[in-house]
């Protein structure tokens, strides 16, 4: 039977979250759909859509751009989450891979997805690792970004992000530079300050800045954060297709973890990438090529724009 082509009618629209019924675990996610209503770009309705993932302290804005560009290039409609306690979405309290995974396994049901293509960052790339491993038939595919399906010891960055963020809160600024200077005490990186930032919203009752996300809640679940939610002891596999993408910078998929994503997943694909952790942020365009071979083939309209892709992959290797 032949894709039927069909002109994008969703626009980027954020829907909010709804509020959780007493005693429901899972939380109803925000998100927003991508391509946008005025985009000239087709949807092949034969193609699967992509759920994307943000890492720890991000949300559905962090992804917007290289939604934009991925949903053009590959003619399919991209929902960006925000995942539990990050962004609009509900803050409950219990944040670890479990939970996130029951989150977006109801997104998909709520949504009536048909097999989706996760893609997730850090803490998204483990909740994607999550889900396939729960419930492979709900997925097609995914893509994990700088994560592996091991527990290990969170950088300790990552504490110290927590530590700025509730000196901010404590210090009552009215003004984003103050809260910066702040912020320089714990972390010398300015995008990466700007990216904490991005959080920040007004109060209502006295002007101060205060953090949207639940800061010291998230601070205590750094440990959860570390761990990853099955062994290679356990019985579980994902047999579909699966890639994942390292930053060469970053310790977080080292060589020796390699044999554990095998035992899970053993069709993946490994592609590194010249980035640190912040892999789509520093080298969005060599992202955006690597992710392309798992997805898949475009519409035969856009074969030749795909054989010119293939000879600029020179800025990271697969295996």
């Amino acid at each position: 039977m032949g894709s039927r082509i069909a002109r994008g009618y969703l626009c980027c629209v954020s829907y909010r979250s709804f509020s959780t019924s007493p005693g429901r675990s899972r939380a109803q996610l925000a998100y927003q759909v991508w391509p946008a209503r005025d985009d000239s770009t087709t949807i092949d309705e034969s193609r699967s859509p992509i759920i994307f993932m943000h890492g720890l302290f991000g949300s559905k804005q962090n992804n917007r751009s290289i939604s934009k560009a991925l949903g053009s290039r590959l003619k399919t409609r991209i929902f960006a989450l925000d995942l539990r306690n990050h962004g609009d979405s509900p803050h409950l309290p219990d944040h670890d891979y479990t939970s996130m995974a029951d989150d977006v396994e109801e997104f998909i049901h709520r949504l009536k997805l048909r097999k989706p293509t996760l893609i997730g960052h850090s803490m998204g790339a483990k909740t994607a690792m999550t889900v396939a491993l729960r419930s492979p038939e709900l997925i097609s595919s995914f893509v994990a970004v700088d994560n592996a399906p091991v527990s290990a010891t969170l950088g300790s960055q990552f504490t110290k992000y927590v530590k700025g963020m509730q000196e901010i809160e404590r210090a009552n600024v009215t003004k984003q530079s103050d809260a910066d200077r702040i912020l320089q005490q714990y972390e010398e990186s300015l995008p990466i300050r700007q990216f904490l930032l991005t959080n920040l919203i007004r109060s209502k009752e006295d002007n101060t800045l205060k953090f949207r996300v639940p800061v010291k809640l998230l601070g205590e679940s750094l440990d959860e954060l570390a761990d990853f939610p099955f062994s290679p002891s356990d019985n579980v596999k994902f047999e579909g297709p699966s890639l994942f993408i390292r930053g060469t910078e970053s310790p977080y998929v080292q060589n020796k973890v390699l044999p554990t994503i095998a035992h899970f997943f053993p069709s993946y694909k490994l592609v590194d990438i010249d980035a640190g952790h912040w892999v789509i942020s520093e080298n969005p365009e060599a992202f955006q090529n690597g992710s392309l071979l798992l997805m898949p083939p475009p519409p035969p309209a856009s074969f030749s724009f795909y054989a010119m892709i293939a000879v600029k992959l020179t800025t990271f290797t697969y295996t």
